[in-house]
């Protein structure tokens, strides 16, 4: 009688998987076994981040159980939309969940860039100066706050001035250094919790609280905004839970759980979310306006399933960071490292080789497998760009998926996975492609 699948030992189990691993992405049983052998070395870490996941979705549950989410709070609306009760409720889990006052959670945020650019143009006035506390920003934001280019619609051409203090050698903020540069002028501080195109480590919930309090100190009028992409759930806490004043992020990173087929958000103090919304729509009307046709079920259900998507995403990139290094390559941070953002960072010094390891990240994707994806100039970035990004959701960067500007000493920044088993296989390709390449060889 022929055994079934539950009946399988797990001898046979490993090798039905290895003929699977061969027979259909071409990975040899070795890099297998050397990808299951780093697995095996981050058992630790996976634990801390599935506590952590356990956490916040409590706290999703909790705040779903507060407003009392219901089917009736999926059904779109059209025209004004006024009184929609779905996207007014979808604000308000939002806020619950991030301990703030007030949310603003829209459809109508293109991007993470707009959602910021929303949040900055909300508080800031002509002769305010905007400080960014982290140095440059991420490249999207360089134009809209006028580092770079001269767009007519700015910060600098409506008069905000732009200041900037650099991190400490270590990646940790300098606080002297804010307190120091902050004038009369500073209106807002600005914070950058994820990397963007930097090798630096990501800031945790717990250094921007402190950096917020000393700023508050001297100079209580100030705002302190934060950048929050790519940072949501993967900690116990969020920027608006230790004094932030606003933060913003996009729907189709970790708060959109690989649901959410688009938007953004801005969390926050009240009055300045009502600012935003200003911005948003047109003054005087604000958030009182604003439909969506389709149904927000997907906004509620893949906020509902962040905490664990985004656990899914931190468990790829430990190993893929555990994998790296073991094989004497840069990656931050490292696999035994606490992350507070999604993004592993992996320097390959070659540009060649950075390519190659997007185009392989691209061939284990569920949607166009087929596409092979070269540098090219993208809107915002100031360098060509290499994006692999086979999504259900365009730009989704909760999906798994990699993307690098083209310049030395040439690091890519891999993220996302909706699943911890994709990210793992895609691993497992990757290194099959280098081994094959003789671009490394396996201990």
């Amino acid at each position: 009688m022929r055994k079934g699948t539950n009946d399988m030992n797990n001898n046979e189990l490993t090798g039905c998987w290895e003929d699977l691993l061969r027979a259909r992405f071409g990975v040899a049983p070795q890099v297998g076994r050397f990808v299951e052998a780093a697995q095996a070395e981050v058992a630790e870490e996976f634990a801390r981040v599935e506590r952590v996941a356990e956490y916040n979705q409590a706290k999703v549950l909790a705040a779903f159980q507060k407003h009392e989410i219901a089917a009736r709070h999926f059904s779109g609306t059209t025209g004004y939309g006024y009184d929609d009760i779905g996207r007014d409720t979808l604000d308000r889990v939002f806020a619950s969940t991030f301990g703030a006052e007030d949310a603003l959670v829209r459809p109508q945020f293109a991007s993470g860039t707009h959602a910021l650019s929303a949040m900055l143009f909300g508080v800031l006035m002509p002769g305010d100066e905007l400080l960014s506390a982290t140095g440059k920003p991420y490249d999207t934001l360089e134009e809209t706050i006028g580092i770079s280019g001269n767009a007519p619609g700015s910060l600098r051409r409506y008069g905000i001035s732009y200041a900037q203090t650099e991190l400490r050698e270590d990646g940790g903020i300098d606080l002297p250094g804010i307190l120091a540069k902050m004038t009369d002028h500073t209106k807002v501080v600005h914070f950058q919790r994820s990397r963007g195109y930097a090798w630096r480590r990501a800031l945790t919930v717990a250094e921007i609280g402190s950096a917020i309090k000393a700023i508050k100190a001297a100079r209580p009028e100030v705002i302190v905004t934060v950048d929050n992409c790519y940072g949501e759930f993967t900690a116990l806490t969020e920027p608006t839970e230790v004094g932030a004043d606003l933060m913003a992020g996009s729907l189709i990173k970790n708060p959109g759980g690989g649901i959410a087929p688009t938007g953004g958000y801005v969390a926050g103090r009240k009055d300045f979310v009502e600012q935003v919304a200003d911005r948003l729509s047109a003054p005087g009307i604000g958030r009182e306006v604003g439909s969506y046709a389709a149904s927000y079920a997907p906004f509620y259900q893949g906020f509902f399933l962040a905490p664990h998507v985004v656990a899914q995403a931190l468990k790829g990139a430990i190993l893929a960071a555990r994998v790296f290094e073991s094989l004497g390559m840069e990656v931050l941070p490292h696999s035994h490292d606490v992350r507070e953002d999604i993004i592993q960072s992996i320097c390959f010094r070659s540009p060649e080789r950075l390519i190659s390891f997007c185009q392989s990240i691209q061939r284990v994707s569920p949607v166009d497998s087929h596409v092979v994806p070269y540098p090219w100039d993208m809107p915002g970035y100031q360098d060509q760009v290499i994006m692999a990004a086979g999504a259900f959701v365009g730009g989704s960067s909760i999906e798994l998926s990699a993307d690098a500007p083209l310049v030395e000493p040439y690091i890519v920044y891999l993220q996302g996975g909706l699943t911890y088993e994709h990210a793992k296989l895609a691993i497992m390709a990757v290194l099959q492609e280098m081994v094959k390449k003789g671009e490394i060889e396996l201990p």
